[in-house]
């Protein structure tokens, strides 16, 4: 496929404009049928279709009997949580095989233990975002039931600013004060373009980032381009669909003074070598800024072995609740950056002499619970311990993409696994002729299985790749084989259902 040259001045878009995926004619359901002629809902035609759900139970065995469904005695669930679950169990019994990680930790994820439309909830959606465990649950509940006047006050900043040296424990930072709470990774990446970019960009300066950037790691700096003058650069991809990072070193020149990139791609699974990424651009004077939505939660991630400047992740992705994420930065860095708002990270109000950071950056009250509960999660994924959590994703991982590539007509995305190339536990794909939207639906509807479609806030590397959308099945610590098998099944059952009316 011939790919544009990948351009940019200002902020502009340089990706080419979108072929749709193949198909006759427009749809209403988004996939091709060859009749009735006037189109239906997807809806409908399920209603219509004899296509059975499979029935593949998965077994489950559930810590808290009285929770049937999300909405089951919410108010009673910390008092129920008993200590197996906040400690994952590791026991097998004798002269049997023992259980993976997978079933080992899911009884902990409440969340999990619920139908859907009649089947066992497989949720494969986890890049999205990812469930939480009892244990962070209750430490959410008990952080707003603290005890005494003096727990409402001292005991509650304890609590939050523990969680913060969690937080720098857990990404190996020098020092707690690197690490600032935000609203998510997207609020991050906003502080660092506003506070510290706007300071330092101008004309002629350069942005260096890849073609698959979350959005959030794009717009940011589309809008510092714009106010500053300085020039966005793109990283396209290699033949084996990774970010050409010999390209990226090609780039780089006195020139540049951002390189944001990925960790782990949110849509392709490749994995990128930060600390050369970070090596190369400090040669030439640059700062680095690593977004490691995908990174952090799957795997150990050293942010002093890594020595980028700038590193940003979210709760709600790692067993944490939403609403908290967290910029890491370089101390020193940090404490150039402009002040962009008032109220606790002020010294001196009269002269809006700002604090020093971390509380320089966090202005207003704080996301208290859900930093705390971000520290829950922490202590959870902690407990069963980072190296074992990538090693058992890279396992499944693997089983989820060469069970994929085993179906006719599926089009995956991103570097094949091997010894030496390593995939987050994802896999975006199309079937040839069938909406990706068409495809979640009938797996939701049918077959309880939740995976994600549509752009996935990747717009221009979905152009780049010649297509306006694709599915996604994403994996984490609670999933097994035997949901990866059900997915397939599930999969089958629905291209077989369209290719019926084409």
């Amino acid at each position: 496929m011939q790919k544009s040259p990948i351009q940019g001045l200002n902020g502009s878009n340089p990706f080419y404009p979108v072929p749709s995926l193949s198909s006759p004619r427009p749809m209403a359901a988004l996939c091709p049928f060859s009749s009735p002629s006037l189109p239906q809902s997807l809806s409908k035609l399920l209603s219509q279709s004899k296509a059975q759900p499979l029935l593949l139970n998965l077994p489950i065995r559930n810590p808290n009997p009285n929770f049937t469904g999300i909405t089951s005695k919410f108010h009673n669930l910390a008092s129920s949580v008993s200590s197996s679950s906040t400690t994952p169990s590791t026991s097998a019994s004798a002269g049997t095989e023992s259980p993976s990680l997978g079933n080992i930790t899911r009884p902990d994820f409440p969340i999990l233990h619920q139908t859907v439309n009649g089947s066992n909830l497989v949720y494969l959606d986890n890049a999205a975002t990812s469930q939480k465990p009892f244990s962070v649950l209750k430490a959410l509940n008990e952080s707003y039931n603290l005890d005494g006047v003096e727990n409402l006050s001292a005991g509650t900043t304890n609590a939050y600013e523990l969680a913060r040296e969690k937080v720098a424990a857990f990404i190996n930072a020098g020092e707690p004060t690197e690490v600032v709470f935000t609203r998510n990774a997207t609020e991050a990446i906003n502080l660092v373009a506003y506070s510290w970019g706007l300071s330092n960009l101008m004309s002629g300066d350069e942005i260096i980032l890849t073609v698959a950037e979350h959005h959030s790691n794009i717009v940011p700096w589309q809008l510092i381009a714009q106010k500053t003058g300085a020039t966005l650069k793109y990283v396209g991809l290699t033949e084996e669909e990774v970010p050409d990072i010999e390209q990226l070193k090609k780039l780089l020149s006195s020139k540049t003074k951002v390189v944001a990139v990925q960790h782990v791609s949110n849509v392709l699974g490749s994995v990128l070598p930060i600390d050369e990424i970070v090596a190369w651009s400090h040669d030439i004077g640059a700062k680095v800024l690593v977004d490691a939505c995908q990174s952090v939660p799957h795997m150990a991630v050293d942010v002093q072995k890594l020595d980028a400047d700038f590193l940003v992740a979210s709760s709600h992705k790692m067993c944490g609740p939403t609403g908290v994420g967290f910029l890491y930065g370089k101390r020193k860095v940090l404490s150039e950056m402009a002040l962009l708002d008032g109220a606790n990270m002020i010294s001196d109000v009269d002269n809006s002499t700002a604090v020093e950071p971390s509380s320089r950056f966090e202005s207003g009250t704080s996301a208290i619970a859900q930093a705390i509960g971000l520290g829950a999660a922490i202590d959870y994924l902690s407990r069963i311990g980072m190296q074992r959590i990538q090693d058992y994703e890279e396992e499944l991982g693997n089983y989820l993409y060469h069970s994929l590539l085993s179906i006719p007509n599926v089009r995956i995305y991103g570097p094949s696994p091997s010894k030496t190339v390593h995939r987050g536990a994802l896999c975006s794909f199309n079937v040839e002729n069938i909406h990706p939207t068409d495809i979640a639906t009938l797996l939701d509807e049918q077959h309880g299985v939740a995976i994600r479609s549509g752009h996935h806030c990747a717009q221009p590397l979905h152009r780049y790749l010649g297509i306006n959308a694709s599915a996604r099945a994403s994996l984490y610590i609670y999933n097994t084989k035997e949901e990866v098998d059900i997915f397939i099944e599930a999969l089958k059952d629905a291209i077989s259902f369209f290719s019926s009316y084409m």
